[in-house]
């Protein structure tokens, strides 16, 4: 069976919230930002007011129809509505503003938030997209085989086994759908890090994996070419077995564009390709991942290759998961 206990990681390293619902309604006030005054067009089709903010705790995700998200990517173009109001990195609305990059301050890395993502393993996707009206689109709406529906948390680590391991960590979320690892994530002024990976579990099997330096998963502020690099080393107890390897990882935000999920569609986001390189002994694996991530949402959606399929773009893929309502 294919190990991806650490190969996903990015696939939960932000999670989103947006208000309201997405209700039907003939008579929308607006259909995207640019036609309120606030720049804020509401999921039932309203403006918001300029002065409007958001209580974390009052936030929940907003319903999309899965029956809009038949035909191809210009068809899923016409139904699917802009995804609404996004939470930003201080708690209030964010509207984006579309300047070309993104900042630190335009993406919220925090514990206490959840979304659901549709994830499906083992599928057939060109991580190229498709040029539609002039611009690359990726049509992640549809369906796929087998793909299932899983709620990501970001938790406080407080009161956890391992907390004491790694003091000063902003959050733990668990890395894939076909592993209970978790990995344990720390948010700078400039980056989002990948500190190290730990079991659910104390125990004699328990897994306690130290990355030194963190890896880098996200630097800001992203734009188009921007990259960045990490030479990890691994250290600690895997399965209760004590491991050291190293781990290399090289990203690049190399494509802008549009992404079509079954949420909504996302405009102007940008693709951050990852490639990672472990080295256990003289045995090298190579893991390619792209990491779909737009101003206030943060990642959207995430493709990750198959072990050793190293290609600048891929065919097939071990796992694909996008934000769901």
């Amino acid at each position: 069976m294919r190990r991806r206990n650490r190969n996903a990681f990015w696939a939960k390293a932000v999670l989103l919230a947006v208000l309201g619902g997405c209700a039907e309604n003939n008579t929308r006030e607006c259909n995207v930002g640019v036609d309120c005054a606030s720049g804020v067009c509401l999921s039932d089709g309203t403006c918001a007011e300029l002065d409007v903010g958001v209580d974390m705790e009052t936030v929940d995700l907003a319903m999309l129809d899965t029956a809009q998200l038949d035909g191809d990517a210009s068809d899923s173009m016409a139904n699917l509505p802009d995804a609404g109001p996004e939470m930003g990195a201080e708690g209030g609305l964010c509207s984006p503003n579309r300047d070309g990059r993104i900042e630190r301050s335009e993406v919220t890395l925090a514990s206490g938030l959840r979304a659901n993502f549709a994830s499906a393993t083992d599928v057939t996707f060109d991580t190229r997209g498709e040029m539609v009206d002039g611009t690359r689109t990726w049509d992640l709406a549809r369906a796929f085989a087998g793909e299932e529906i899983i709620a990501v948390d970001t938790r406080s680590i407080a009161d956890e086994w391992f907390a004491s391991d790694f003091v000063g960590a902003t959050y733990a979320a668990e890395l894939s759908v076909d592993s209970d690892l978790i990995g344990i994530f720390e948010s700078t002024d400039n980056a989002l890090l990948l500190r190290g990976v730990v079991s659910p579990d104390d125990g004699f099997t328990r897994t306690n994996l130290e990355n030194d330096p963190p890896a880098t998963v996200l630097a800001f502020p992203l734009e188009l070419d921007y990259t960045w690099s990490t030479e990890v080393s691994v250290s600690g107890v895997a399965l209760g077995v004590f491991s050291i390897y190293s781990e290399s990882y090289t990203s690049r935000v190399d494509q802008r564009g549009t992404v079509l999920t079954p949420f909504g569609r996302f405009d102007d986001v940008f693709r951050v390709r990852t490639e990672l390189v472990r080295t256990v002994g003289i045995v090298r694996t190579t893991i390619v991942s792209f990491a779909f991530v737009s101003e206030c949402f943060g990642t959207i959606a995430t493709l990750t290759g198959r072990d050793n399929d190293d290609g600048a773009e891929l065919d097939e893929l071990a796992e694909l998961r996008r934000l769901a309502p």
